[in-house]
């Protein structure tokens, strides 16, 4: 399922964004509700993917992710593409930091309530593992970094990554490209401790 950025009204978003940026405290609660299905999509999307067993939803990652979009006192999100861009970015460190809560917790000895009815995690990967991904992403490029933001976080295609950064499609393969030879250096070819 693709995410419908540029779905109507056109320049709807872009202009509330504007004024979100401009100090306007309720446009950023009607981009919300304008994108919400689409962030809706990317939070299931992620989720799908997440790696470790995680005990949130899709609604309770979009509502994490947007807490953490209106305390950002410097959203400048200039379109409704460049907002999902940056809606990937906080989920991502919505996941990030859900990891590190479980990490802390199991050091603890406390226990994670789960449901029978939660995804198959056997396919996933640990929570170290997730915390070691995210500081190879921290240490790429900024343009990279953004780039597996978007597409691995987000879900987004080639298009609307080059749409969403303002960069050529053949830049985004390029990124990527380059990024995952070095997150697979970072990440496989370490020397062990």
């Amino acid at each position: 399922m693709r995410l419908q950025l540029d779905s109507p009204p056109p320049g709807e978003v872009t202009r509330l964004l504007r004024a979100a940026r401009d100090g306007d405290r309720g446009a950023m609660d009607r981009v919300i509700s304008l994108v919400y299905d689409d962030l809706h999509v990317l939070a299931t999307r992620q989720l799908r993917r997440e790696f470790v067993p995680c005990t949130m939803r899709p609604t309770s990652l979009v509502h994490e992710a947007y807490m953490k979009l209106v305390r950002c006192a410097s959203l400048q999100a200039g379109d409704r593409s460049h907002f999902f861009a940056i809606a990937a970015r906080a989920m991502r460190q919505v996941l990030v930091d859900d990891a590190r809560r479980r990490r802390a917790m199991k050091r603890r000895g406390d226990r994670v309530t789960t449901t029978l009815g939660d995804q198959d995690w056997s396919h996933g990967l640990s929570t170290d593992d997730l915390l070691a991904l995210n500081d190879a992403i921290d240490a790429l490029e900024p343009r990279q970094r953004r780039v597996v933001e978007c597409r691995f976080f987000g879900g987004m295609d080639e298009q609307e990554i080059a749409t969403a950064l303002g960069i050529t499609e053949r830049t985004v393969r390029r990124d990527w490209v380059k990024a995952r030879a070095w997150l697979y250096r970072a990440l496989y070819d370490a020397p062990a401790n």
